[in-house]
C-alpha cells in the first residue's frame, strides 16, 4: 500500500476529531499531514515526510490559526457559561455571609460565599439571612458577594 494513502487517511482521522473539539489545532495537524502524502506521493524519502509534516503543522499553528481565531471570534459573541455566567447575578443569603464564609442561594442552587473584601481593616462585614447580594466574582467554588445596594461612599457620607 501506498505511504501517501496512510498520510491522507491520518488527516480525514484528525479532521474528525476537530469536528468534535473545534479548537482549530488538530486541523493544522490534518494540514500537516496532507502534506507529508504530498510529499509520500512525489516519491520523497519518510524522513523528509515527516520534516515536512512537521513543518507545515506548525507554519500552520503560527500563521493561520490566530488569524482564523481572531475572525471566528469577531463574528460570534462569547456567551460565558459555568461559574464565569454566574457574575453580576443576584443572590440571597440562606446562612450569614461574612468575609470568611456564609451561604448564597443562586440560581437555584446553594453556594459557599464570602463578602468582597472592602479593604478596610475594622469593617464589620455581616449580610445577614434573607438579603440580596450581587456576585462580583467566582473563586474556585466560591462566590464572592457583595450586598445588592453597596455603593462606594466617601468619608462624609457622599456618594
Amino acid at each position: 500500500m501506498d505511504g501517501w494513502l496512510w498520510w491522507i487517511g491520518g488527516a480525514l482521522v484528525l479532521a474528525v476529531v476537530e469536528m468534535l473539539s473545534l479548537d482549530l489545532v488538530f486541523i493544522m495537524l490534518a494540514g500537516g499531514a496532507v502534506a507529508g502524502g504530498v510529499t509520500a506521493a512525489a516519491g520523497g524519502p519518510f524522513w523528509l515526510q515527516i520534516v515536512v509534516a512537521c513543518v507545515v503543522a506548525v507554519l500552520l499553528m503560527i500563521t493561520l490559526r490566530p488569524w482564523l481565531l481572531q475572525n471566528l471570534r469577531r463574528r460570534t459573541d462569547l456567551v460565558e457559561t459555568n461559574a464565569a455566567a454566574q457574575v453580576g447575578r443576584m443572590a440571597v443569603v440562606v446562612s450569614d455571609v461574612t468575609e470568611t464564609g456564609g451561604r448564597v442561594k443562586l440560581s437555584g442552587e446553594v453556594w459557599s460565599a464570602r463578602l468582597v473584601d472592602d479593604g478596610l481593616p475594622n469593617s464589620s462585614g455581616l449580610v445577614p439571612e434573607g438579603i440580596e447580594v450581587r456576585v462580583v466574582k467566582i473563586d474556585g467554588a466560591t462566590a464572592v458577594v457583595a450586598p445588592a445596594g453597596a455603593t462606594s461612599q466617601n468619608a462624609d457620607g457622599s456618594v
